[in-house]
């Protein structure tokens, strides 16, 4: 999907207009055209869907838990449009020895950021379209975000850590799965 830039150009110069800014000054006259071009960028991730990202598929034999885990990510808070960003952690264990290629992990990350986005809703993207791609024994991405609306306005608490977790098979049934895995992230 595709933005249209003169749209979103011309929607930034009224915005700086609405805020008393004037768009011609030298510092804010290439503005539009910049911000336009950022939400390409930011929004790639726009009519496309993370599950597409899992086309090597690899007849292993492995069973065991594949994690990679410390994804730098970075996507845009739906509800202020401002930047929220962190680490994804994604793992599963393979079903009948079916693995995939390990950047295709990172890449449904990064697919499922580009867009306007909620952490929660973010989290469950990724480990719906991992379970739904390989069909694994189990699933688990946990997502730790700084979201720079609670950073810079509202409560202005910087530092502060949104985690959230989607558990899938294994993860969600087996709590000593469950123990094992979050020992992975948390411990290296």
């Amino acid at each position: 999907m595709t933005i249209n830039q003169t749209q979103v150009e011309d929607a930034v110069r009224q915005l700086l207009v609405a805020m008393g800014e004037n768009p011609d000054r030298e510092g804010l006259l290439d503005t539009p055209k910049r911000v336009a071009k950022m939400y390409q960028e930011m929004w790639s991730g726009l009519g496309k869907d993370p599950k597409d990202e899992f086309t090597a598929v690899f007849s292993e034999g492995h069973e065991e838990v594949i994690l990679v885990r410390d994804i730098p990510f970075y996507s845009m808070c739906e509800h202020h449009l401002v930047p929220f960003y962190g680490l994804a952690h994604v793992a599963y264990i393979p079903s009948r020895g079916h693995v995939t290629g390990l950047s295709k992990l990172a890449r449904a990350v990064e697919v499922a950021s580009k867009r306007p986005q909620l952490q929660e809703r973010l989290t469950a993207q990724v480990a719906t379209a991992l379970d739904e791609a390989l069909s694994p024994e189990g699933v688990f991405v946990m997502v730790e975000a700084e979201h720079l609306c609670m950073t810079m306005r509202g409560i202005k608490k910087p530092g502060a850590k949104t985690v959230t977790t989607v558990a899938k098979g294994v993860f969600k049934d087996n709590i000593d799965q469950r123990k094992e895995i979050l020992a992975m992230i948390q411990n290296g």
